[in-house]
């Protein structure tokens, strides 16, 4: 007979090797059907794979979404796949069976190999990785936390994230420091032209650039690693948000150039809700002050960044499952897959007369999000038309000279759904053209 200490060490054990054992809820669920799936569709490149319907329907299969509505809104915040979140319900079980012995005894020590799993995905040392709770947290980390003295001037962007801006207009009250914005002219497809907006802000005193790599208004990719190797040439720094990136295209951080980079894990990783990464270049970690306090402020480890009290244990060990779920399908395949999504239903309504696009259709300077408008709608007016009479979700956008409706599909979406999206475009266009 089994004792009640064996029955709790095996429980430890199958805990603690979780989502990276063979064991894992993903190799149950998916790994025999994905690569009986997948044979079939090996000998094509990622971008004819985007288009094979059969391959797809067997990922979309592993998502739980909503049937009554159509969610285009995925550059929010996306659904989690079923193994995610059982994998979330099993280890918050496992904690409310005694909470401060298993969060932090057995949840806690499998931060570790989830680190090492995130650096691969990033392809970056371990030792360089934060996980926290969303590319705000990760950013904002960053922004308060560096040595930035009255006078120091650093550079973003009018279409930067409102809490990475905010972020930067609480140092300019707290601490002096010049925070200049400048304005991009988008969609563009001009490298030249976007780089030349960064360099011509900066000045002598300028010590930080801020680049957001995919614009989540509108889906514009812009050239950061150009923009990277034009700042280091002038002994700048260089902080990417990377929350609609990271996930969705293919790279590794190192390939941006970067100095810093945050992200959410649960958009295009589709990771649990409430996760997120932080990078800091090695020899950077110990000049950056943590936002939670450390006893070691100054240390040269990244786990300073984590003494974040009691959080989430079950969200943040959840992560594991998404990368699996995220390997399975491949990164470049996945990038390909949502970008002809997105194709698909913007190179159809831009043939509609009254409609329009703001953001451009080249692979190299979009993927998954596309804004569209209508002439003479409002975007809370198409927000509300769309989802009161055809149960699709979208979100209004208004900045600068830009208002239009943001859509983004994700792997779980079918041709079908955005059928009906693009009907229910030509309906409204056409009624307001009559």
């Amino acid at each position: 007979m089994m004792t009640n200490d064996r029955r709790v060490f095996l429980k430890q054990a199958a805990t603690l090797a979780g989502a990276f054992s063979v064991n894992s809820l993903f190799n149950q669920a998916h790994a025999a059907e994905w690569e009986k799936a997948s044979q079939k569709i090996n000998h094509l490149s990622p971008a004819q794979a985007a288009q094979d319907e059969d391959y797809w329907s067997v990922i979309q299969r592993s998502y739980s979404v909503n049937p009554n509505i159509i969610n285009l809104n995925n550059g929010g915040v996306s659904p989690s796949p079923i193994v995610v979140q059982q994998a979330v319900e099993r280890y918050n079980q496992l904690a409310n069976e005694g909470p401060s012995y298993f969060m932090w005894r057995i949840l806690d020590q499998g931060r570790e190999p989830l680190r090492e799993k995130l650096a691969g995905l990033a392809g970056v040392n371990p030792e360089e990785i934060a996980i926290n709770r969303n590319a705000t947290e990760a950013l904002n980390t960053i922004i308060l936390g560096l040595d930035l003295k009255s006078g120091d001037e650093v550079v973003g962007s009018k279409f930067d994230y409102p809490h990475m801006i905010q972020a930067y207009k609480q140092r300019v009250m707290r601490d002096g420091i010049v925070y200049n914005q400048v304005n991009l002219n988008l969609p563009s497809e001009n490298d030249d032209e976007l780089v030349k907006a960064y360099e011509n802000a900066i000045t002598p005193k300028t010590k930080l650039l801020h680049v957001t790599h995919v614009i989540n208004w509108v889906g514009q990719i812009l050239p950061v690693k150009k923009i990277c190797d034009m700042a280091h040439a002038k002994g700048i720094e260089v902080l990417v948000d990377g929350a609609h990136s990271f996930g969705l295209l293919d790279f590794k951080i190192p390939d941006l150039g970067c100095d810093y980079f945050g992200t959410s894990l649960h958009k295009f990783l589709s990771a649990p809700i409430g996760s997120g990464m932080m990078w800091i270049k090695k020899e950077k970690i110990e000049k950056v002050w943590p936002l939670p306090s450390s006893g070691e402020p100054h240390s040269k480890d990244i786990r300073k960044f984590e003494e974040l009290g009691t959080r989430s244990f079950p969200i943040e060990q959840g992560i594991g499952e998404a990368i699996n779920f995220h390997e399975g399908i491949g990164s470049k395949r996945k990038e390909e897959r949502i970008r002809y999504l997105k194709n698909y239903w913007a190179s159809k309504v831009q043939q509609i007369p009254k409609v329009k696009l703001y953001t451009s259709l080249n692979a190299k300077y979009s993927c998954a999000i596309c804004g569209v408008s209508i002439d003479g709608m409002t975007p809370a007016e198409l927000d509300t038309t769309l989802f009161n009479n055809y149960k699709i979700h979208i979100v209004g956008i208004s900045i600068e000279k830009i208002s239009c409706v943001r859509v983004t599909p994700h792997v779980y979406t079918s041709l079908h759904d955005l059928d009906k999206f693009v009907k229910a475009i030509e309906e409204i266009a056409a009624k307001k053209k009559a």
